[in-house]
Order: structure tokens, then sequence, then C-alpha cells
């Protein structure tokens, strides 16, 4: 299969690393023009560079905003006011005890994980529609499903975004957009290995200590090793593609099977 997004416009929000840069490479590496996104300009020219280091000839545009701000939308839809792929990427996370979790807390993450993919489909959804072909989508994770009893804002966060997006595909539906929600598994971004060292023997070579990391921390992993960004990236590469035109509504899991369940 060859995927080709040459004429297509991309955005991808918090894109500066992490899965976010993984994704956007992989769309400017099937020809698309990619918007990077991310709150500081140093680091956004920071990643253009590497991206472009990368992937000679990639389009990229600078997309200094913070999206979790109306007026950080706003800025965006100027800068590519006509988006054919909108990859709704940003969010945050972290463990609290669940009963000292503050109303604030509460706010920021749906502010972040949920509102802020919400505001920019809203922006970008009639444009599509009126052309008639695009693709919205967002990223949750694996605990849309299996909530983290550690992390239960940031599990309600995602399992929002799986409502919002079979939402926003209905009012789509029959306009040629599609609009789905990628659930991704424990994955090896930053500050991961640190944190898997923490919990197995330094000694081990780090193919080593991830798998062991995996069987006794995620054992109900099928995987049984952390998931790549680019392995995320290759999920949202297809269903930003024409490939996928018939898939609309869905949460499509990579996960390495994580979630117990045949279906999301």
């Amino acid at each position: 299969m060859r995927i080709d997004l040459k004429g297509r416009t991309a955005l991808v929000t918090g894109s500066t690393q992490g899965i976010g840069a993984a994704i956007a490479t992989g769309l400017a590496r099937a020809g698309a023009r990619v918007g990077v996104n991310g709150r500081s300009a140093e680091r956004v020219e920071e990643s253009i560079a590497r991206l472009a280091a990368e992937t000679p000839g990639a389009d990229l545009v600078p997309v200094v905003a913070d999206v979790a701000t109306e007026e950080g939308a706003r800025s965006v839809a100027e800068t590519l006011p006509e988006t054919d792929i909108l990859v709704n990427n940003l969010g945050i996370f972290g463990s609290a005890e669940p009963l000292e979790i503050s109303d604030d807390e509460w706010r920021r993450y749906f502010e972040v994980n949920v509102l802020a993919g919400v505001r920019l489909t809203r922006m970008f959804l009639p444009g599509m529609m009126e052309r008639g072909w695009g693709r919205v989508q967002f990223i949750a994770s694996d605990s849309a499903v299996v909530v983290p009893a550690e992390m239960i804002h940031y599990g309600m966060s995602k399992t929002a975004l799986l409502s919002v997006s079979r939402g926003f595909a209905k009012r789509a539906a029959g306009t040629g957009v599609t609009v789905n929600s990628v659930l991704a598994g424990p994955t090896h971004t930053g500050g991961v290995e640190d944190f898997v060292y923490e919990l197995v023997d330094r000694d081990l070579p780090w193919d080593e200590a991830q798998r062991a990391f995996m069987r006794e921390h995620r054992p109900q992993s099928l995987l049984q090793r952390l998931i790549e960004p680019e392995e995320i990236a290759n999920m949202v590469v297809y269903l930003g593609s024409d490939q996928a035109s018939a898939t609309t509504g869905g949460a499509l899991r990579v996960d390495g099977g994580y979630v117990d369940s045949i279906l999301p």
C-alpha cells in the first residue's frame, strides 16, 4: 500500500516531541504539508529542523500557539485555514491520589485533553465538509477503557475523546470527512526509560529491561514491549489517507493487545 498525501495540509497539535513528532514525521514522509505545533517558538524551530533533516524536502509550517486556549486556536486557524487532516494529539498526564484531585485539576485535564480538540474540530470541520474531504483524529489511550486508579482524571479525559470523535463522525456523515480516535498503548516516549529503570534491574540492556517491565508491571500487554511512537504514527497516517475512506466513527487500537477486549 502506497499512501500519497501530496496536496493535503495536516496539523498535528503538540508535535514537538514524542508521539506528536512521530506523527508529523510520518505525514510529512507521505507528502503532506505539515503544521508542527508547540507553545515555544524555540521548541518548534528545533523540531522542524530535526524533522527536515530526517525527511529531506518536507513541507513544514511552524505553528506556535497554545491550542488549549481560544486565542491559540484562532491563531492556528489563521495560520492553516484550509487544514485537511487534523490530528488532535496534545495531551497532559500524571498520577494523583483520586480523592485529592482538585476541581481546578479536573478542569485543566478537560480543557487541555478534551476541549482543545473539540474547539479545533469545530473550527476546521465545516471547511472539510464543504470541500468534500477531510480527516479528523483524536489521540486517545488504552486508559480510556482501562482507567488507571492513579490517573482517573486522565482516563476521564481520554474516555471523553471516544464520545467526542463518535459524535463528530455522525455530524460529518455523508460528507467525505472521516472522524476517528486512536487508542495508544504503553509507549516508548521521553522519560519512560528512566521510569522503567526505576522498576527493573538497571544493569539490563534496554530491550531486556522494557520486556521485564512489561512482564512484571503491564502483564496484560500481548506485545510484551513498549510501543514505539512510529507505530502509532503508522495508524494515524493510514487514517489520514484515501485508503481509509470507509473507516469513520471508530476507536482504533494501537495498544499491543493491552485492552483485554475484542472491541473497545
